[in-house]
């Protein structure tokens, strides 16, 4: 890895992003890079607000990016943390460098329009021609300033990951560093504030690897070192297309609020693109900082897999105490997630079934469908699980299993028991013989151990709830006999 001699001055990278939206899982996989970077080789991270977009800018947003990265597990508060520096305030900055490079003779004003480049050129997709390069224009309102490139040459920029790629200078073309109103574009003001904030290394998404070369050269031209570059592998969908915030879930607060782990999205997160080493996936933060090679990052693009993220997730619940387990359901055992009232939860209640409850959700959010039914006063019923449990000869099953759990001891093991032995007399093993049951009680063919969940709904209620199962396929049934009737006449 190329860093500074010991003895030089310290690393330092940065996140850069615009307060213009959510907090996308490409950034979060940036920001952990850079951090992990910034924490093992002692150096320092610097967020940069990039803000000078007014009219997108939110700052409400900022916010977002500071509550993001916290759970992350980057904290302001860390000594390896600088910031939140903000573009905007380095306005002056920016302006008097495109002035610089005007003076110099290696930037000079242009007042072409895009119309006129084409008619000129007569395609479209060529870049500007260089028209303006000799005219000696002066600034004036609406005209571009644009930075020269060399005509000859080479730029070589040393990236730790794309194996330093060579851009030739004749394919660059001379490009905008200075808007027609005298504002800086992007390329200028991310050279201009890394510069000023003495960045050593820029660890960034591949989308920005075109730019690199323009930024480069402008590098130069201000008399300064060009960073360290790398540039992370694209994350892509599971159809190997780049996620897409209008097509994909990218929202690190959409996958949170969905009960995805901070823990768990840092680890997986940590993966994408580069390994450990030994087939381990499952590691703590520091352990992965510890291990951690940007040069060993993977150029090809990166698959961000919901479904193992999903694995991931679930395994990390499972590491979790019941108490903590418990805590951390909190959020969805009350409004606005619960689907039951206040005064219908019981946290004693979700006590007894937390137990059951921890090894089957790989999601937090999963819980509410695992114990609704001991809530609501009726559970909800799964049509689907309905129609594939109460098929016929369900009815009698049911009746029989009411009749001998109304005399049953209430433990779990002589509930399981008793409708074992119901089961036998209708001629069904026990997987078949609770399918009926478990939907008439907790509405749904899926979900936690059954009779240790009939033991904590209590006899009362699961009675209740047969009994009501009885009676909409009664129902039912005098429907279709009706039916049957009508058709015949």
């Amino acid at each position: 890895m190329t860093f500074p001699a010991p003895g030089s001055s310290p690393i330092r990278v940065r996140f850069a992003p615009s307060p213009t939206g959510m907090f996308h899982v490409g950034s979060a996989r940036s920001t952990l890079f850079n951090w992990a970077v910034a924490k093992q080789q002692g150096g320092t991270f610097v967020l940069r607000i990039e803000d000078t977009d007014a009219s997108r800018n939110q700052p409400e947003w900022v916010d977002g990016i500071l509550a993001a990265m916290e759970s992350l597990g980057i904290s302001t508060e860390d000594p390896a943390f600088e910031g939140p520096y903000f573009q905007s305030k380095n306005l002056e900055l920016h302006q008097q460098a495109a002035m610089r490079l005007f003076q110099a003779g290696v930037a000079y004003y242009c007042d072409c329009t895009r119309d006129a480049v084409m008619a000129r050129t007569g395609n479209q997709q060529t870049g500007y021609d260089g028209f303006c390069r000799d005219r000696g224009l002066e600034y004036a309102e609406g005209r571009a300033l644009r930075f020269r490139t060399p005509d000859e040459g080479e730029t070589h920029v040393v990236d730790l990951i794309r194996g330093n790629p060579t851009f030739p200078n004749k394919t660059l073309e001379d490009f905008v560093i200075a808007r027609g109103n005298g504002t800086p574009v992007f390329l200028l003001a991310n050279v201009v504030d890394d510069m000023d904030e003495r960045i050593t290394h820029v660890i960034r998404g591949e989308e920005h690897l075109p730019n690199t070369p323009k930024q480069q050269l402008l590098w130069e031209a201000l008399g300064g070192t060009p960073p360290v570059w790398a540039h992370l592998p694209v994350l892509v969908n599971e159809k190997r297309q780049k996620l897409s915030k209008r097509r994909d879930k990218v929202s690190l607060e959409s996958f949170f609020e969905e009960g995805y782990l901070p823990a768990a999205m840092v680890n997986y997160l940590m993966l994408l693109g580069w390994a450990p080493g030994n087939d381990e996936e499952i590691l703590p933060f520091d352990e992965m900082v510890s291990r951690f090679r940007i040069e060993d990052v993977n150029s090809s693009p990166a698959f961000f897999d919901v479904k193992k993220l999903t694995a991931f997730n679930g395994e990390y619940i499972r590491a979790l105490s019941v108490p903590e387990f418990t805590e951390a359901c909190g959020p969805w055992l009350h409004a606005p997630h619960a689907p039951w009232t206040e005064e219908q939860f019981d946290a004693k209640v979700f006590d007894a079934v937390a137990p059951l409850a921890h090894s089957r959700v790989a999601l937090l959010s999963e819980i509410t469908n695992n114990v609704d039914f001991l809530f609501l006063d009726a559970p909800a019923i799964d049509e689907d699980s309905w129609n594939k449990a109460m098929k016929a000869g369900a009815a009698e099953l049911l009746a029989d299993v009411r009749a001998a759990l109304a005399e049953a001891t209430w433990e779990a093991e002589v509930l399981k028991d008793t409708v074992t032995s119901v089961g036998e007399a209708h001629g069904m093993k026990l997987g078949k013989a609770q399918a009926p049951v478990r939907v008439a009680v907790t509405g749904r063919r899926i979900g936690l151990p059954l009779f240790e969940s009939l033991e904590v709904l209590g006899r009362e209620r699961t009675l209740a709830r047969i009994e009501a199962a009885l009676a909409s396929l009664a129902e039912s049934a005098a429907r279709t006999d009706a039916e049957v009737s009508a058709g015949a006449e």
